[in-house]
């Protein structure tokens, strides 16, 4: 347990100045250029397909919402009509934040929009609307098979940020930093719960603030960044979901059953909450079907696992190219897949000026 404690502490001290100069491991390969391009989201087939998503925002270039990555080259997904940018928002990409493909091989897209007091992204103004949808793709028919529309969700203080599918139960678990909760969406009605709301495991410690060479990450007003529940993981029997604000140390798990029993009180559904410990600042995580959940870091820039076996979390890769590791897809080929979306460069964070590297990468690296 002590080695658990002081391991993030260790990288916080001494790696960080290491990062300050370039620093590249063998381990990691390059899949894609993105040049221009924030990528957020990522996932990947049974076949090794790799799908990778880019948000709309006004600041920034912007080609497509969801592409596939194909010799390297990202191309529109499922067509180019979906990632046409204007139009009926009902039958177009908004803002593409996360992908996951299922155990039955579906590919989930979660199309989210917050409004400003429910968005990660430093926005700000008054509460409004935002706007969200789900889609179901066949990924061997390459169609849309089914879109949600989240209608009983507060769409005023939402964030819906990351989605995992539990193909066994027909339920949909989504973060949302907005609420600091978990929202389950029943595939079969439609129909949103959302639980463990504003709990100490779902809730942003406002202590802990992210910093990079000496210094923290805050707005123009001062404000530092912070995120309620965002990162998300399920593992492959379907058995755990692991959830962790990025705004806190410690990972968090519970049994899916409990979260699909919905005569549960809100105190015996947090009471089943399992704390694992201290693990770092995190971004996102993805469990492989060993059971080990895989976490990103961009405050030492690396790639970490934790080990339910032995309660240990162990480094995977450190290079000074993960600018903000985000989004996680594991192929069968062996590779852990992930993009970098450089979040923490953007211009909202530094006093209006973009301190992007370009270009956007998307990398891999052997699991372990």
């Amino acid at each position: 347990m002590m080695n658990r404690i002081i391991f993030p502490i260790l990288i916080m001290l001494f790696l960080q100045p290491i990062m300050a100069q370039e620093y590249h491991s063998d381990q990691l390969e390059t899949v894609a250029n993105l040049g221009e391009y924030m990528a957020i989201g990522l996932s990947v087939s049974s076949e090794n397909r790799v799908f990778v998503s880019f948000p709309y925002a006004e600041d920034r270039p912007y080609k497509y919402g969801l592409t596939e990555v194909i010799d390297g080259e990202t191309k529109a997904y499922p067509n180019k009509k979906l990632n046409k940018h204007s139009g009926n928002e009902k039958k177009r990409f908004v803002k593409v934040q996360d992908l996951y493909v299922d155990a039955n091989d579906m590919l989930w897209v979660l199309d989210s929009k917050p409004s400003p007091g429910g968005s990660i992204f430093g926005d700000s103004g008054k509460a409004e609307e935002g706007k969200f949808k789900l889609l179901k793709i066949n990924l061997k028919t390459d169609k849309v098979e089914k879109v949600y529309h989240f209608e009983d969700l507060d769409k005023t203080i939402s964030g819906l940020n990351d989605i995992r599918i539990d193909t066994d139960k027909s339920l949909g678990y989504l973060s949302d930093p907005g609420q600091a909760a978990v929202v389950i969406l029943d595939l079969k009605t439609g129909k949103t719960r959302s639980v463990l709301k504003n709990i100490e495991a779902t809730k942003a410690n406002p202590d802990v603030v992210l910093s990079y060479h000496g210094k923290e990450m805050r707005n123009k007003e001062g404000k530092a960044f912070s995120s309620n529940v965002n990162g998300i993981a399920l593992t492959s029997d379907n058995k755990y979901f692991y959830f962790k604000p990025i705004n806190k140390l410690n990972l968090y798990r519970i049994e899916t059953k409990y979260l699909a029993d919905a005569s549960l009180s809100e105190e015996s559904l947090a009471a089943k909450v399992e704390d694992l410990g201290e693990v770092g600042i995190t971004h996102g995580l993805i469990a492989d079907k060993k059971g080990r959940v895989y976490l990103t870091n961009s405050t030492d820039y690396s790639v970490k696992y934790f080990d339910p076996e032995d309660g240990e979390v162990h480094n995977l890769v450190q290079d000074s190219r993960l600018l903000w590791p985000d989004s996680l897809g594991i192929g069968n080929d062996g590779y852990l897949y992930f993009s970098c979306s450089q979040l923490q460069r953007q211009p909202v964070w530094n006093d209006g000026k973009s301190k992007v590297e370009f270009p956007y990468q998307i990398f891999r690296v052997e699991l372990p």
